[in-house]
């Protein structure tokens, strides 16, 4: 006579369905962060990008004021675009390296690396996003001594085919500003993500060995 499933072999498979469960939640915030951080690096990017240029097209263009012919103010603060710079490499920086913690397999196999760089990038990208900002409206907030945003969009009307063209200077100005602000959010974002990831693993591993050991008590 066959015997029927027991208690046991029904415990077993709500285990088996539940740690599924749990595993198929982590492969979704996994991807989330994944994209999100990939969101971030393209941003941070176009960040640099643009306030590079920005630099680069001063640098070609400024003269000393001996020669008396003036594009740009004597009183000119550069700090502001330089500090989007800044931040922009080391958002860039710590997003490459979150995804090749996350996509290469050699570096995804190093648990604890790995799990240390999860979290650790987006709040780097988070810090670095921040501070730039901060710093970016502490400086511009003056009246007295005139930023590449301030300067460039007083003049951008003015039509010039040359560099510097004001226009398409103050448009690159406040694209890595606006681009930067909304950083903020998205590396927020990725640092949710990150943490609520290493709660579910650490879930999952935790129940895994319990279940393993037969007296599974997480919920």
């Amino acid at each position: 006579m066959e015997k029927g499933p027991n208690s046991s072999d029904f415990e077993v498979d709500s285990r088996d369905l539940h740690l599924q469960s749990k595993v198929r939640t982590l492969r979704t915030v996994d991807s989330a962060r994944v994209a999100t951080t990939a969101l971030a690096l393209l941003m941070g990017i176009t960040v640099l990008g643009v306030s590079a240029n920005t630099l680069a097209v001063y640098d070609s263009t400024h003269v000393p004021s001996d020669f008396l012919l003036s594009l740009w103010p004597d009183e000119f603060n550069i700090r502001p675009t330089v500090s989007l710079v800044i931040g922009s490499v080391i958002i860039v920086l710590t997003n490459i390296i979150a995804l090749c913690f996350s996509k290469v397999q050699s570096l995804r196999s190093k648990t604890v690396a790995h799990t240390s760089t999860t979290f650790a990038a987006p709040l780097v990208g988070l810090a670095a996003a921040l501070i730039a900002i901060i710093f970016f409206y502490a400086v511009n907030a003056s009246e007295e001594v005139d930023t590449f945003l301030s300067w460039t969009c007083r003049w951008e009307a003015v039509p010039m085919t040359v560099q510097p063209n004001w226009g398409a200077l103050c448009r690159q100005s406040r694209a890595g500003l606006y681009l930067a602000i909304l950083l903020i959010p998205v590396e927020a974002v990725a640092l949710g993500l990150a943490g609520f990831q290493l709660k579910v693993e650490k879930y999952a591993s935790n129940y895994s060995s319990a279940a393993r050991k037969g007296s599974p008590t997480l919920s």
